[in-house]
């Protein structure tokens, strides 16, 4: 029970102001003249002012309420390393006890666990919400079970009581980190792109580690090669891009003994290697309708550099016109394919035919530089099904069907293949299905398929589009040049620009086209995982993690020749997939986690927010300290202890209110002072 003095006047406090000066004034008066009752009167006066500003006793039922020690227990990645778990749990179980030891005191423990994303430990958030969630009255201490490394201090609360930190960790830890410090997003495949990064040793390096260490670099996943780098300068290291698409990157510093994790050991770099220009080659036999729509689809590129050449005027030719007098350009056979045949990436034959114009040396130069990596594409003529076909040239030995010499000449709606919906090439193919809602061409060259995949069928289900691989090459043969009426609009049209840029870029070996591919596409902790195949079925996807377990997922088919599968990693990495014969690798999570930047316990950061709050920092390893109680504004933190502040809160069951007299005995007093005051001058 507490008792206290209130005051509810009847008057504000401002009248009551005046009264009271008022009434010193008369007091102050009548001591100046002399008067001897001007005490009397004073009394009088202070009755009254009394009575005005309603004096009474107010009793209160109060119910003790215990102090609130909050304790944030991180268990971020960083305080799973070495034996800082045990120290954590160590750490608690002190408090718990001290705390219980304490009385009228409890203790709220949060949890923290890695942050979202890549947000590092948010030690100060935690504690902000912990805070946020109790009377800030009741608060009595605070305290961090952490190494210290900590990522939001910006977030830091305004404390209500001392705060401190118990850090885990051993004097001797030490560590080495691997940062990539830049990186591009995109490089130009054959160019050189820098990467810089660097090596660093934190904490109580050993004196027996040297000044270099040894660095790995694979792409990947393949063999790695190793250079022996200096420690703690920033390096410049030159790669060139092995593919178009994604390159992984991964380097990788040996694990030295004693450092506290290999986790930072290994960075990931993802570059998307992209062509600088593509060089095409296109030869036309002769001008013909299709061939504009050949030309305006490469020209339309801005990635393609397109060398075209037309042959008007044949051998055969004889219109008498000297040769002196021709405005033509002389075609330069010996250097486009003898010297610089190389430098293409594609070569187009647009219904062309053996007119003595290209030898024979020449056309078998074109079939060695496909099986050497190149790439040809014919769009086929009636020529082709001629004797001067050049399927009956050195360059017949890798095309990937035989004409019969039929040229059917009637009207017929283009089809694609079971092969077809599966092929990269065509699938998904604009009006593609069962029943195509595209155009019919007029002339097909009958084929004979013999090898490769036929991916469109014409007249009588005959093969008109077959694609082939040939040594590191490829081939393509298109047996119709009416593929520009459906750039012309003839039934509908179709999808025209879209096949035949396919067909181009198939050629080409552009990642996204592949046939047999295994790929992944990482967003955060997960992945989509996607298996192009021409096989029907597939079997289970095999994932590596990091730490070198295995997973296998079963692969769901989304759409013909296309199977993907999900899978979230249990951690960040570089994760290898095989599935079959094919092998691709994968990155989750950011380059260089930000958990792992700085692994050394340190409370460098956190001290001046703990100084500031009267605090203290101790370290596990030195012992667990005592808690005791402090008042407020004093140092709460010594050797061998840390201190709490009660807060000596209650909660008010009832509360009571009594006048201390009533207001007619405040009058009656005041009369009777007035009175005496009175008759003692009269008498005088």
């Amino acid at each position: 029970m507490t008792e206290t003095v209130i005051f509810d006047p009847l008057v504000p406090w401002v009248v009551l102001a005046v009264l009271a000066g008022v009434a010193v004034l008369v007091v102050g008066l009548a001591l100046w003249r002399g008067l001897g009752g001007w005490w009397l009167r004073g009394l009088a006066a202070l009755a009254l002012l009394a009575a005005l500003s309603g004096p009474s006793l107010q009793s209160e039922d109060r119910a003790p309420l215990s102090d609130i020690v909050i304790a944030v227990v991180d268990e971020s990645a960083s305080q799973r390393l070495s034996d800082r778990p045990d120290q954590s749990a160590a750490a608690l179980a002190r408090l718990e006890s001290e705390i219980s030891a304490l009385g009228n005191t409890e203790l709220r423990v949060v949890r923290l666990g890695d942050g979202q994303g890549d947000g590092g430990t948010e030690l100060m958030t935690a504690l902000s919400q912990a805070l946020a969630e109790e009377p800030q009255a009741r608060i009595a201490g605070a305290v961090l079970i952490s190494d210290g490394r900590l990522h939001d201090i910006e977030n830091a609360p305004d404390l209500p009581a001392p705060l401190h930190l118990l850090m885990t960790g051993q004097p001797e830890d030490w560590d080495r980190r691997l940062e990539i410090t830049t990186a591009p997003a995109f490089a130009i495949l054959g160019e050189e792109v820098a990467l810089r990064l660097r090596i660093d040793n934190q904490g109580a390096v050993p004196a027996a580690e040297g000044q270099t260490v040894s660095l790995e670099i694979a792409i990947d996943g393949g063999e790695a090669r190793s250079f022996d780098v200096p420690v703690g300068e920033e390096l410049e290291l030159p790669v060139v891009l092995p593919h178009a698409g994604i390159n992984v990157i991964q380097f990788n510093v040996p694990v030295a003994e004693g450092e506290l994790t290999d986790r930072n050991n290994a960075a990931v770099v993802r570059i998307n290697g992209v062509r600088d220009r593509l060089r095409v080659l296109l030869v036309s036999g002769e001008p013909h309708a299709g061939e504009r729509t050949w030309r305006n689809l490469l020209k339309s590129d801005a990635s393609l550099d397109l060398v075209h050449f037309t042959i008007l005027r044949p051998p055969e030719k004889q219109d008498g016109v000297p040769v002196n007098e021709l405005s033509l350009i002389a075609f330069p056979t010996r250097e486009l394919f003898l010297e610089k045949i190389d430098e293409f990436d594609l070569i187009i034959f647009d219904k062309y035919q053996r007119r003595g114009i290209l030898p024979a040396l020449y056309l078998d130069n074109v079939r060695q530089y496909v099986e050497n990596g190149g790439a040809v594409l014919v769009a086929a003529g009636p020529d082709f099904a001629s004797a001067a076909s050049l399927y009956r040239s050195p360059l017949g030995e890798i095309l990937p069907a035989a004409p019969t010499s039929r040229v059917l000449e009637e009207a017929y709606l283009p089809r694609l293949t079971d092969m077809g919906r599966r092929h990269p090439v065509t699938r998904g193919l604009g009006g593609g299905g069962e029943e195509p809602d595209w155009g019919r061409w007029l002339r097909q060259i009958e084929l004979e398929p013999l090898g490769g995949q036929v991916v469109m069928t014409g007249i009588d289900d005959s093969p008109l589009l077959v694609l082939d691989r040939v040594g590191e090459g490829r081939v393509a043969l298109l047996g119709s040049d009416h593929a520009w009426l459906w750039s012309r609009g003839y039934e509908g049209g179709g999808p025209q620009l879209d096949l035949l840029r396919r067909l181009a870029h198939w050629s080409m070996k552009e990642p996204e086209l592949e046939e047999e591919a295994l790929s992944a596409v990482a967003d955060g902790q997960r992945m989509v995982v996607t298996r192009r195949t021409l096989d029907e079925t597939t079997g289970p996807l095999t994932i590596t993690g990091p730490d070198g377990e295995t997973v296998e997922l079963e692969m769901e088919e989304v759409a013909p020749g296309q199977f993907q599968a999900e899978f979230t990693g249990p951690e960040i990495g570089l994760y290898r997939l095989a599935q079959g014969d094919e092998e691709a690798v994968v990155a989750l999570g950011p380059q260089s986690p930000r958990e792992f930047e700085q692994t050394v316990a340190s409370g460098e950061t956190l001290e001046p927010l703990i100084d500031g709050s009267r605090g203290g920092i101790r370290g596990i390893s030195d012992g667990l300290p005592d808690v005791r109680q402090v008042r407020a504004g004093r140092q709460a933190a010594g050797r061998g202890w840390i201190g709490i502040t009660p807060r000596d809160a209650y909660l008010t069951a009832d509360i009571t209110a009594v006048p201390l007299l009533p207001a007619w005995l405040w009058l009656i007093l005041a009369a009777g002072l007035a009175t005496g005051a009175w008759l003692r001058e009269g008498r005088r």
